[in-house]
């Protein structure tokens, strides 16, 4: 028996039948991400079924929070591998929530302190804004990491505690200090060594050695020019680009040293 050929609509008909727009299929063609099953002899784009069937679930994981490039790269694997990565962004909505829960709770505080005093709870609000400000942060910050990388942060954030934080803080603020006072060192030198080796224990505090946190930080401190004002006020006492220098300077040396 002959199979009847499928029906294949131009993408203004496709685009309305689907309920998106005809210029969120071109991009999406443009990312790779929905191809058009056919060109017409014209050139245009021409939908079928199967395009119907990948676009609902675009559409279902764009929904759940999934960045496009993710899409596409679930959706591409045979078979695609849904339940690791429906886990992994049920586990990020449920932080998210965990964090709006923080916001939430100090925005009550703040009612209650303004109902029982006469004078504004300033320190409440304060505090507000420190919560949302942080949630802010970790929704940005996560960005520059794939989904492996966020769900190993989530699992070391049980190690991090405030102790711990304020410590860690304590040892980069003096050892940006001592690598800013040994600028004039040679980066061989045994003592530039002995700092670059502080600096790579430090990173390592904190990525763990795993490459994808490793290469989720770079990407961060790659886009530093975009940082959130916020943030950059945060990390002023951590950052030195003079500092930085040197210690990629000392890391290249001990390469070369060892080659």
């Amino acid at each position: 028996m002959k199979q009847k050929a499928q029906r294949l609509l131009p993408a203004s008909e496709f685009a309305e039948m689907a309920g998106v727009t005809v210029r969120t299929l071109h991009y999406y063609d443009h990312l790779g991400l929905l191809r058009p099953t056919a060109r017409s002899e014209s050139g245009y784009r021409l939908y079928g079924e199967g395009d119907l069937q990948r676009l609902e679930q675009i559409i279902v994981l764009k929904f759940l929070g999934l960045p496009l490039k993710k899409i596409r790269e679930l959706l591409d694997q045979d078979p695609p591998r849904l339940p690791d990565t429906l886990r992994r962004q049920r586990e990020a909505l449920e932080e998210k929530r965990r964090r709006l829960e923080m916001a939430i709770q100090a925005v009550a505080e703040a009612e209650r302190l303004f109902a029982s005093a006469n004078e504004p709870a300033w320190a409440a609000l304060k505090k507000i804004i420190e919560v949302i400000e942080m949630q802010n942060d970790n929704d940005w910050l996560m960005r520059y990491y794939n989904d492996a990388a966020r769900a190993k942060l989530e699992e070391r954030k049980n190690l991090w505690s405030p102790e711990l934080q304020e410590r860690v803080s304590k040892e980069w603020t003096e050892l940006i200090a001592e690598v800013n006072a040994s600028l004039d060192e040679d980066p061989a030198s045994p003592k530039a060594q002995a700092l670059a080796a502080r600096w790579q224990k430090l990173v390592e505090g904190f990525t763990g050695g795993d490459p994808d946190i490793t290469a989720g930080l770079k990407s961060l401190y790659s886009d530093r020019p975009n940082w959130p004002g916020q943030f950059r006020q945060q990390m002023a006492p951590f950052e030195s680009q003079n500092a930085g220098a040197f210690i990629n300077k000392a890391l290249a040396a001990r390469k070369q040293g060892c080659g």
